[in-house]
C-alpha cells in the first residue's frame, strides 16, 4: 500500500507488524497540516489564520519534544535485539524529519501570503526592513526600550555555552564566535501601535535582534540564530507509597529539571551560520545532522498569538479581521441553584461547551459553596487557569465550613509548576488534596456535591458533574467539549467510590454506571464492538460513532476492521493522529474517517454503539496510555432526551459537516469533502443550536 500528496511513499509507514496501520506520528504531522492550512483559507478571518500559523508552530516545538523524544527512545531501545524494528522505526524518522523540512516551506509561504493581506487593514508584520524605514526607527524603538536591557553581556562561544543550551533557548552567534544566550522569558513577538494612523507594528524577535543588537554592542558583521529542543517526556517515578506531597513535589522539580537539560532532538539555525558552526555544535551536542534544520521565516512563529491578542479594537473590528464575538449561553436551570438542586433530581442536563458558557458549571460550584445545605464538594483537577474561579468558590466552600477534597495531577505537562503551586494555595485554604498515583496520571474529569436532603431515604443526596473537559475558565472559551449534570443516586455512589478509592491510592472499581481506565474501559469498549459485530452478522442493526482526538490503540483499530468485514457502519470523528485506514476493500470499506478544524478546538470524546443502545462521554482517546496510564472515566448517557438529542441531532451535525472537515482516504492521505448545495459547518450549527436554547431539538424546554 502507497501514499500519495503530503506523505513520502514509504509503504512501511503504514504497516505493522500486527495489523495496517498509519504510524501515528506521521498521522499527527498530517493533522498540524491540517491546521497549518486554516493559516491560508481566505474564508478564515485574517486574526483566526493568524492564530492557526501561530499553532502549527507551537504544536511542531512540542511535538519534537515530545512525540520525536519518544521515537528516538524507541529507536535506542529496539537497537539491542530487534533490527527489524529498528529498521522500520528509523525509515519512518528519516520520513518525518523530510516532511518537517518540507512543512517549514509550507509555513514560510503561508506567512508570506498572510503578511501581505494582514497589511492591507493596517496590521504590519514587519520583515526585512531597512535602515531609514520607519519601522526601522519603530523596531529600534522597542529593541532599545523592551529588548536590549534583559540581554546579558556576549560571551565567548564555548563548548559549555553550546552544552548548557536550555530547551527551546536561542544562542545568537556572531563573527569571532562571541555568542549571546537569550533569555527564554523574551516575547517572541512584541507590538507597537499607531492610533493616530491606525496601525499596529509586529515584529518577530529575531528580526529585531538580527537588526539591532549588532549595533547596540558595537559588534561587526551579520549574526546567526541556533534554537535548541530537548527531549521534555520526563516522567517523574512516583511510586504508590510516595504519598507525601513533599516527596512528589522533589520529584516533579526533579523531572523538570531534566526537561530543560534532556537529550537535544532538534537544532534550529537561521541567519549567518556558517557550516564549521554548525558541525562543531553538531558534535558538541551529538545531535544527528538530520536533525539540524534550517529556520524558515522566523524562529518564532508561534508568537503571531501576539497579532491575536495586540490588535486594537478599530482595527479588529473592521470586516473580515476576526469572528464576531460570540457570548456562551447559560442555561436558564443554572441561573435559579436552589431550584436547580430540585431539578437535578428528575432529569439530568447536558452542556456543550462553548456554545454553552463554562459559567453553567461556576455559578453551580459558586452556589453549592454557599448553600447552607451542601455538606461536601469533591473535584478533580488536571489544568486549571489563573485566577481560577471554580478554585476561588473551592476555597470559599471550605471557608463556610464544607468538607472540600480535590484531587490535583501534580504530572500534567506543562502545567506541573502551577499544580504543585495550586496544591500549596488548596492547603492553606483548609482542603484536604490528593494526588494521581504510581504511574497512572489522573485525568478524569468529576465532580461530587452531596446536599441535606429530607426526601431521600439517607437524608442525603449526591449531586455529580461529568466532563470530557478540565475545569478551566479560558479554555472552556477556545475548546468544545461535553459534560452533564445529574442528580443521579447511582451515579452519585460511583462518583463517592471513585474519590475514596484516589484518596486511598487504590484503583476505582465496582461502578454501576461509570467505566474507568485502566481496569475496564479498554475491554469494555471491545466488548461493545464486538457486540455490533455480531449484531451485523445476524442481520441487526449495527453502528459505531466514535468522537476522539486520537485513535491509534491497535487492539481498538484491529477490532474494527472485523466490525467493518461484518457490515458494522463505523463513523469517526478523529482531531488529530488516527493510525486507522479506512475504505480498505476487504477490511475497512465499511469506515469512514473525517477530521475537523475550525474555530474552536475540537476535544470532546463520544462513543456511540447502536445496537447495544449505548452513547458514551468519556475524557479519555484511543490510544495505550489513555486505556492503561491513566486514571480515566467514561460515562454513559443516562437522559434519554439528552440521549436523543446526541443521537439524532448531534452526531448527525458533525458527521454532515462538509465545510470544515477533511476525510481520511485509503491511500493514507485528508482531502475536502465534497460541497453540497446544503452545506454545514457543524461548530456553527451548534452555536445556533445553542443561542437558539435548542428549539427544535429533544433539549428544547428540557
Amino acid at each position: 500500500m502507497k501514499t500519495v500528496g503530503f506523505l513520502p511513499t514509504l509503504p512501511s509507514l503504514l504497516d505493522s507488524p500486527r495489523v495496517p496501520l498509519i504510524h501515528r506520528d506521521v498521522s499527527w504531522l498530517q493533522f498540524n497540516d491540517r491546521v497549518l492550512a486554516e493559516s491560508r483559507q481566505a474564508s478564515n478571518p485574517l486574526l483566526e489564520r493568524a492564530k492557526f500559523l501561530a499553532i502549527s508552530g507551537s504544536n511542531l516545538d512540542e511535538f519534537f519534544m515530545i512525540r520525536f523524544s519518544s521515537l528516538a527512545r524507541s529507536i535506542t531501545a529496539a537497537s539491542r535485539n530487534q533490527p527489524a524494528q529498528v529498521n522500520r522505526l528509523t525509515k519512518i524518522k528519516g520520513s518525518i524529519l523530510e516532511t518537517v523540512s518540507k512543512f517549514g516551506a509550507k509555513q514560510l509561504e503561508s506567512l508570506d501570503l498572510l503578511t501581505g493581506e494582514l497589511e492591507g487593514v493596517g496590521i504590519h508584520v514587519v520583515r526585512n526592513c531597512q535602515e531609514g524605514d520607519a519601522e526601522f526607527a519603530i523596531g529600534k524603538q522597542i529593541f532599545v526600550e523592551s529588548i536590549l536591557p534583559q540581554i546579558p553581556p556576549p560571551q565567548a562561544l564555548t563548548r559549555v555555552q553550546i552544552q548548557s543550551t536550555m530547551n527551546l533557548q536561542t544562542l545568537v552567534v556572531f563573527p569571532g564566535d562571541l555568542c549571546f544566550r537569550l533569555p527564554r522569558n523574551l516575547a517572541p513577538m512584541v507590538a507597537k501601535v499607531d492610533p493616530s494612523q491606525k496601525k499596529c507594528y509586529f515584529f518577530f524577535l529575531d528580526d529585531l535582534i538580527a537588526a539591532h543588537l549588532g549595533p547596540a554592542f558595537r559588534l561587526e558583521g551579520q549574526p546567526g540564530f541556533l534554537r535548541l529542543t530537548r527531549d521534555g517526556d520526563f516522567t517523574a517515578a512516583i511510586e504508590f507509597e510516595d504519598t507525601d506531597s513533599v516527596a512528589m513535589a522533589e520529584k516533579i522539580r526533579t523531572g523538570l529539571g531534566n526537561r530543560e537539560l534532556g537529550r537535544p532532538v532538534r537544532l534550529q539555525y537561521r541567519g549567518n551560520v556558517e557550516e564549521p558552526l554548525l558541525e562543531r555544535a553538531v558534535s558538541i551536542l551529538r545531535i544527528p545532522a538530520a536533525q539540524v534544520i534550517p529556520a524558515f521565516g522566523s524562529l518564532y512563529l508561534h508568537g503571531l498569538w501576539a497579532v491575536m491578542n495586540h490588535v486594537p479594537d478599530e482595527i479588529r473590528n473592521k470586516p473580515g479581521v476576526q469572528h464576531p464575538p460570540v457570548k456562551g449561553v447559560i442555561p436558564a436551570p443554572f441561573l435559579d441553584p436552589k431550584r436547580f438542586f430540585e431539578k437535578l433530581k428528575t432529569k439530568d442536563f447536558f452542556v456543550h461547551q462553548p456554545y454553552d458558557s463554562f459559567d453553567s458549571y461556576v455559578q453551580w460550584i459558586e452556589a453549592a459553596g454557599k448553600d447552607p445545605d451542601v455538606l461536601s464538594i469533591e473535584q478533580t483537577v488536571y489544568r486549571v487557569d489563573h485566577q481560577s474561579p471554580v478554585i476561588a468558590a473551592l476555597k470559599t466552600a471550605a471557608e463556610n465550613g464544607k468538607k472540600v477534597r480535590v484531587v490535583i495531577e501534580l504530572r500534567a505537562r506543562f502545567d506541573e509548576l502551577n499544580n504543585l503551586k495550586l496544591t500549596d494555595e488548596l492547603k492553606q485554604a483548609g482542603i484536604e488534596v490528593g494526588f494521581g498515583f504510581g504511574k497512572l496520571k489522573l485525568h478524569a474529569k468529576i465532580a461530587l456535591v452531596t446536599r441535606k436532603d429530607a426526601s431521600d431515604p439517607s437524608g442525603i443526596r449526591a449531586y455529580t458533574h461529568l466532563s470530557t473537559g478540565n475545569y478551566n475558565r479560558s479554555t472552556a472559551k477556545q475548546y468544545t467539549d461535553f459534560s452533564i449534570f445529574t442528580g443521579n443516586t447511582e451515579v452519585g455512589q460511583d462518583a463517592r467510590h471513585f474519590f475514596d478509592a484516589v484518596f486511598k491510592k487504590e484503583v476505582p472499581k465496582n461502578f454501576k454506571h461509570l467505566v474507568h481506565a485502566p481496569s475496564k474501559m479498554h475491554r469494555r469498549l471491545l466488548q461493545l464492538i464486538q457486540a455490533e459485530t455480531e449484531a451485523a452478522k445476524k442481520g441487526e442493526k449495527a453502528r459505531i460513532v466514535a468522537k476522539v482526538n486520537a485513535l491509534v490503540d491497535e487492539a481498538v483499530i484491529e477490532s474494527l476492521y472485523e466490525a467493518s468485514k461484518a457490515g458494522v457502519q463505523v463513523d469517526l470523528i478523529v482531531r488529530g493522529a488516527c493510525s486507522l485506514i479506512p475504505g480498505v476493500p476487504g477490511l475497512s470499506q465499511n469506515i469512514r474517517v473525517i477530521s475537523i478544524v475550525d474555530r474552536y478546538l475540537e476535544h470532546s470524546r463520544l462513543y456511540s454503539f447502536e445496537s447495544s443502545k449505548a452513547i458514551y462521554l468519556s475524557s479519555a482517546d484511543w490510544m495505550p496510555r489513555n486505556f492503561f496510564s491513566r486514571l480515566e472515566l467514561a460515562f454513559p448517557i443516562l437522559d434519554p432526551q439528552i440521549f436523543s438529542y446526541v443521537r439524532d441531532y448531534l452526531i448527525p451535525t458533525y458527521l454532515s459537516d462538509t465545510v470544515k472537515a477533511k476525510e481520511l482516504t485509503p491511500m493514507g492521505t485528508w482531502k475536502k469533502r465534497a460541497a453540497k448545495s446544503n452545506s454545514v459547518r457543524s461548530q456553527l450549527r451548534f452555536q445556533e443550536i445553542s443561542q437558539s436554547n435548542y428549539r427544535g431539538t429533544p433539549l428544547e424546554n428540557h
